[in-house]
C-alpha cells in the first residue's frame, strides 16, 4: 500500500482507468464475440451490420490507449476479410 499522499492519489487514479480499460476491451470482446456468431450462424448481413460498431469500439479503445493503434487495425482488417470470405461462400 502507498504511503506518501501522491502514490495514494495515483493508486485511485489508476483504479478507475483500470476499470474504463476493462470495460472498453470487454465491449470489443463482446462485439467480435457477436459478429462471429452471426457469421457462424450464417447471418452475414446482420455481422455487416454490426461491423461499424465494433470499428467504433476499436478505434475508441486506441485512442484510449487501451490497445494498441496497430492492435486495433489489425483486428478490424481481419474482421473484413473474415465477413468477406463469409459473404463469397454464401
Amino acid at each position: 500500500m502507498p504511503i506518501i499522499k501522491s502514490a495514494k492519489k495515483a493508486l485511485r487514479g489508476s483504479e478507475k482507468k483500470r476499470i474504463f480499460n476493462i470495460r472498453r476491451r470487454r465491449n470489443v470482446k463482446d462485439i467480435i464475440k457477436s459478429i462471429e456468431k452471426f457469421v457462424s450462424g450464417g447471418e452475414v448481413d446482420k455481422a455487416e451490420e454490426l461491423l461499424p460498431t465494433a470499428y467504433k469500439a476499436l478505434d475508441k479503445a486506441a485512442k484510449e490507449n487501451t490497445i494498441k493503434k496497430n492492435n486495433a487495425s489489425r483486428k478490424k482488417s481481419r474482421l473484413s476479410a473474415f465477413i468477406k470470405r463469409a459473404k463469397e461462400a454464401k
